[in-house]
């Protein structure tokens, strides 16, 4: 298995991160995070839990009447927490909130609203289900407490197209169809589904089971607004899957079971662009190993695709996405005799597999959940454990396309600081300036370009040669960093007698002109292989006037007659 050491920074609580985009959040017993979204300002948000403990010395005066009381109330003094960590392209925690619930929690789920705020479900240990509505600073604006009057437990929320959620989930059967919400459910626990509106209001919930012990995994709606629920079943000591269609209103339309002739897991369904639906299943083999499994299904229950991906080790696939072009991202854990690893896979859109990689240390590590982010690249949820150590941690990674880990992003702070000592000798002297957007402008007056000329001078090809060879070698360096290098030509507004109209595109012609001038001697200079890689990221733009150098409100007509550099990062 291929393994990732991350080196843990100590603090108040223990903080990871490594020049790889990998995160690891150390809590006080064992934590977890299990989904993960992109926020609407590219920062990432994950969903998890952790342990926290409530003060008993308040309830030392409190009589009981019976052992079990006691004891109940001792085993509700510990328990988990909803917790949100949100982290920015540099990998740095900007935000981390406990939901501190009176009751203790597990968040099982993460949705984005469209104000950037969340809607995170999950479930009580007293067995309530549990949905909250958030701002995008992680307050709440409402708290829902919800569910039958037996044990529910939630798997998954839905984002659906009127703004609203849909809750997916099991409750124990109930023993009368008196109840207002059994539908019916006959065995020992039942799919449970719920529909809210954006604002928190409960539409209809529902019950729907046979005489076997039923759940509710996961859901993904149809374009047409009717629901697709996959659901687990436990039949004759084996698991099995079934998937269900209902309206809107909640009304089954149809129910369709997978052959069970083996032990079938279900753990999740989407819609794929073409309206179609793919569901990832584990499946034992003869040896007992779990297998992964994968399914396409329309809307008339008709399977249009099933394979089973065999590996070496047990692999599970407990998460998976689609890209715009057709091909599946998916993430789960990969299993040995002695270690559990993090699983990360690519596939085809015919469900053959293109990539795998495996993240861990030599204990137990898996990801729970992903989410395709704007730039093609993955978020990733899931745990990690220490080596010799017998508690989960938060984890939080970002993936590249290939499934290799992705870099951190970093700060243009950063750049900015050191572009600031690389050229302080040219600083001190006068001859340019560097801004904090990382672009950099000459300041020395021979630097400058004579009214209506574009070729370089002597003195300026001396300059950019010195120029040249520490700014390439700077970006060479970083350059998994670097997006864009800006040439920029500039001119000032002044063109004889022209009018406005035919003295903008002379200018621009100019400043076209200048850009190129100065592109062209400095990418000529460069060898072969940064040749290549300038052609990927240099762009060279003529500004005609739009950016002459303006002071107290006069035009600064030498200045403006100039090359700019900027740089952009990835």
């Amino acid at each position: 298995m291929h393994y990732i050491l991350t080196i843990l920074l100590l603090t108040t609580c223990i903080y990871a991160k490594t020049a790889d985009f990998s995160i690891i959040i150390d809590e006080k017993f064992s934590n977890a995070l299990v989904d993960v979204t992109e926020d609407h300002d590219r920062s990432i948000s994950a969903v998890g839990f952790v342990k926290k403990y409530k003060d008993s010395s308040s309830n030392s005066s409190t009589a009981y009447s019976n052992a079990f009381d006691y004891l109940s109330s001792l085993s509700s003094s510990s328990g988990s927490q909803m917790h949100l960590v949100k982290v920015d392209g540099s990998a740095e925690i900007v935000l981390r909130r406990s939901m501190d619930l009176s009751k203790f929690n597990e968040a099982k789920s993460l949705i984005k609203t469209p104000q950037n705020g969340y809607f995170v479900g999950g479930h009580t240990l007293e067995a309530s289900l549990v949905l909250l509505k958030l701002d995008s600073g992680a307050n709440k604006i409402f708290v829902k407490e919800f569910g039958t009057q037996n044990h529910d437990r939630m798997s998954k929320l839905l984002s659906l197209r009127d703004g609203g959620v849909l809750v997916i989930g099991s409750s124990t059967a109930s023993s009368s169809q008196s109840y207002d919400v059994f539908n019916n459910g006959l065995g020992l626990n039942d799919i449970y589904i719920a529909r809210f509106s954006k604002n928190g209001t409960m539409l209809w919930s529902k019950k729907y089971g046979s005489y076997e012990d039923d759940a509710g995994i996961d859901a993904a709606e149809a374009d047409d607004g009717s629901i697709v629920v996959l659901g687990k079943v436990n039949k004759d000591n084996s698991t099995g899957a079934t998937i269900m269609r209902i309206t809107e209103h909640g009304d089954k339309l149809w129910l369709h079971q997978l052959n069970q002739e083996r032990k079938i897991t279900p753990h999740k369904i989407i819609k794929l662009r073409d309206s179609s639906f793919a569901i990832s299943l584990s499946q034992q083999d003869e040896m007992n190993k779990e297998q992964i499994r994968l399914i396409k299904i329309d809307l008339q229950k008709n399977i249009l695709l099933d394979k089973t991906i065999h590996t070496t080790y047990s692999s599970v696939l407990k998460d998976i996405g689609e890209y715009s072009d057709g091909r599946i991202a998916a993430v789960g854990y990969v299993q040995d005799s002695y270690d559990t690893d993090g699983l990360a896979m690519l596939l085809d859109s015919k469900f053959s597999m293109l990539l795998q990689e495996h993240y861990g240390s030599r204990d137990y590590d898996s990801f729970n959940a992903l989410d395709i982010l704007h730039d093609s690249k993955i978020a990733v949820a899931g745990v990690h454990t220490n080596q010799d150590s017998q508690e989960t941690n938060m984890w939080l990674l970002k993936l590249n396309q290939d499934l290799s880990l992705s870099q951190i992003s970093y700060k243009s702070t950063d750049f900015y600081s050191r572009l600031n000592e690389i050229f302080r000798d040219e600083i001190k002297r006068g001859e340019l300036v560097v801004k904090e957007d990382l672009s950099i402008n000459f300041s020395d007056e021979k630097l400058y370009f004579k009214v209506g000329e574009y070729k370089l001078t002597d003195f300026q090809k001396r300059f950019l040669d010195s120029f040249g060879k520490k700014l390439f070698a700077f970006l060479y360096d970083n350059k998994d960093k670097i997006a864009t290098l800006e040439i920029n030509g500039h001119t000032s507004s002044e063109w004889g007698d022209s009018d406005f109209s035919q003295s903008y595109i002379n200018n621009e012609r100019l400043s076209m002109n200048r850009s190129f001038a100065t592109l062209s001697y400095m990418f000529k200079s460069q060898d072969e292989n940064r040749k290549k890689w300038l052609s990927e990221v240099l762009k060279g733009s003529g500004l005609s006037f739009s950016k002459k150098i303006v002071l107290n409100d006069v035009e600064d007509k030498e200045r403006s007659r100039r090359a700019s550099f900027k740089i952009l990062l990835d």
